[in-house]
Order: C-alpha cells, then structure tokens, then sequence
C-alpha cells in the first residue's frame, strides 16, 4: 500500500468521525476546527474541508471529544505507516495512548518519585506531579534479547562481562521496560494555554530522562498560521509541529491570498518548523 492511500484513509476517518459543521445564525457556519470568532480561522478552515471532506456532518462534538478521537486516529495512522517502514527501523513497536512516562525505562526513576507523592501529601503538596506525564500518543519499542541478536551468529555472550549496562539487550533490565523512542502530543485545535502546555511537558521530557531523548513532536488540525507558530517557532523542546493536512493548508491559503497568513506559513515550511503527517513517520525513523 502506498502512503499516500494511508494519508488518505486518514483524513476520512477524521472526515466521518470528528469534522462537524457548527451552525450559527449570527456568524455563519464554520469547521469545528475553526476560531468561530475569527473570519480567517473560519476561511482556512473551510477551504480544507472543501477539499477533504465530500459531505461533512453539521452538528456538534465537545472538544475533549474530538482531542480524544484526534489521538485514536493519527496514532492509528502512525501503526500502519510503521508497519510499511518495518524494513527501515525493524523491532517489536508499541503504540500507547495517555500513558505514563514512568513505565518506560528513561524514566523508571519517575516511578519511585510516584510513589511516594501519592502517600505523602507534604511533598506532593510541595513538588506536584507536573512532571510525570501523560503523552496524548508514545511509540515505545521492546528491548531486544540476546537470542535475535546472536541470530545470525555470535555478537555477544554472558560469559565476556560486557555490554551488561546498555538497556537495549533485555537481559540487562531486570524490570524488562520498553524504550520510550516517540512522544506525540495531538491537539485538535491550538490555544495560547494548549501550546504552552506541550512545552511544559517536553522539557518535562528533556530533564528528567535518563538515557537518549525520545522524539518530541506534535500533531495539530490548527487552521491559523500564527497559532501554529505560537508552538513551532523556536528550538530547543518540539522537534517539530506536523499538520493533519499541510498540502491542503498551503493550497488553502494560496486560495485566500491573504499575505500575513502566507508569510507565516513560508517562515515555518522553509525554517524546517512545519512539517505534514506524512512526513511524521520517516522523521521516527531517525
């Protein structure tokens, strides 16, 4: 199967199961994806639709309904785009929704930390549990055993006192973690507090890991470009910000012809900050 009929795949689920049409006598009717207070938001919105969606849906979903729905189908998305990759990144994949950080073997140390908070109410009072997250999707890959590895012949054996620390041979865990190779946090819409809070959680990430940094991105169905660079702008926490559907985003707004929106988008397409879903599983593969 190519890609491109997965992407495809993609965009109707989120067609069929989250795009609804909100009616309004005052302001007209919008995407739900879209800033009803905002005639651009509104524009961009419905030029995607246009083009995705052959019948969409009028009506309404809560917005924890969508985000929740939002998660389900990109990671859905990501399974059967890795299964297409096997022979570029072979192993044994897991792909969790909401899942604590502190089950996976970066950041097993969390795990103790956890403890102690839920029966001490004087340091959790203190310290919070802010930095034991939940990512909205982890891709976590299997240690490997011994036996795969000498499979082809003998790479390494108990008996030479090596290689005993590196957490990637399995045999070395004794708790048999998986590794933590992908945090994705999938907003259906971005908000100021939205953004501000995929920052949090990546530093989060990037602090409290012990061993590699585990891939840092986020998926959005934003509309607005200037919202989108509220989050992909900058370096440092997100790898990078991958829209549900940058091809028709670019086409849409080339449709508008409205320059600030146009300028933004170039700044984030040409400073490497935006990205579409396609691209999302060969950048995991790094």
């Amino acid at each position: 199967m190519k890609l491109k009929k997965l992407r495809e795949e993609y965009h109707q689920k989120i067609c069929q199961k989250i795009i609804r049409i909100r009616e309004n006598k005052q302001k007209g009717n919008y995407p739900n994806n879209a800033d009803g207070d905002s005639r651009i938001s509104v524009k961009i919105a419905w030029e995607i639709v246009h083009q995705l969606c052959t019948h969409p849906d009028s009506g309404n979903i809560s917005g924890q309904s969508a985000g929740k729905i939002f998660e389900e189908v990109t990671k859905d998305f990501i399974r059967s785009a890795f299964d297409l990759l096997a022979h570029l990144k072979p192993g044994k994949w897991h792909y969790l929704v909401e899942t604590e950080i502190s089950r996976f073997e970066q950041y097993k140390d969390l795990a103790e930390i956890e403890r102690e908070l839920k029966t001490n109410r004087k340091l959790a009072s203190t310290f919070g549990q802010n930095y034991i997250i939940k990512p909205d999707i982890i891709i976590a890959k299997e240690a490997i055993p011994t036996d795969k590895i000498n499979k082809n012949h003998l790479i390494i054996d108990k008996n030479d006192s090596i290689e005993l620390l590196t957490p990637m041979i399995k045999e070395n865990q004794a708790s048999k973690r998986h590794i933590l190779h992908a945090s994705i946090s999938c907003k259906w819409t971005l908000r100021s507090d939205r953004a501000q809070n995929i920052r949090t959680e990546a530093i989060n990430l990037i602090r409290n890991r012990k061993g590699r940094v585990p891939h840092i991105v986020a998926v959005t169905a934003e509309p607005t470009l200037t919202r989108i660079a509220s989050l992909a702008l900058g370096t440092g926490d997100i790898d990078c910000v991958y829209h549900f559907a940058l091809n028709e985003l670019i086409r849409a707004i080339e449709t508008i012809g409205d320059e600030s929106q146009q300028d933004m988008l170039n700044i984030l397409i040409e400073g490497r900050r935006l990205r579409d879903i396609s691209d999302l599983p060969f950048d995991l593969m790094a």
